[in-house]
């Protein structure tokens, strides 16, 4: 019974340093500022409330989506969206899966539901458990730039783990 306790007031701190650790985590967030890179290449976007991403493997949208990214995205999601040391999750990842879809309908449909994701994640960012992990980029970054991110973490998603 004298063996109980100790480890009941062991998890009891691992639990509390935990919940300290996650509130403590915020104030590592950086201030959503907007980049500085020039979007006059991208073409125009038809339906700027559309679910897929009108830029898709196009070379200019990867561009400025790079030069977007690493000034707004890298310090948490790792320079040129390699996530390996950075405390944000891998954006790479959204979507992979989606290339080993056989059937063209539902390649299209899985590619849709990981643009919805990521663009509504990057418009109302993520809160945890009311802990603010991802600040809100609407308003600050247009619908043009956030799909050229898209764009540019698409094509680094090969590289991802």
């Amino acid at each position: 019974m004298s063996r109980a306790r100790p480890r009941h007031a062991r998890r009891l701190t691992a639990i509390g340093l935990l919940i300290a650790s996650a509130l403590m985590a915020p104030a590592h967030a950086t201030l959503p500022l907007p980049p500085d890179v020039d979007s006059s290449a991208l073409r125009p976007i038809v339906d700027p409330e559309g679910e897929t991403n009108p830029y898709r493997d196009e070379p200019r949208a990867i561009a400025v989506g790079r030069a977007a990214f690493n000034q707004s995205c890298a310090a948490c999601h790792g320079i040129d969206a390699d996530a390996s040391r950075s405390p944000a999750p891998d954006l790479r990842r959204i979507g992979r899966s989606c290339g080993r879809v056989p059937e063209p309908d539902l390649k299209r449909r899985c590619q849709t539901d990981a643009d919805v994701y990521f663009r509504s994640t990057v418009e109302k960012g993520k809160i945890k458990l009311g802990i603010e992990h991802m600040p809100p980029w609407k308003g600050i970054l247009s619908t043009e730039l956030i799909w050229a991110i898209r764009s540019f973490v698409e094509t680094s998603q090969g590289r991802a783990k």
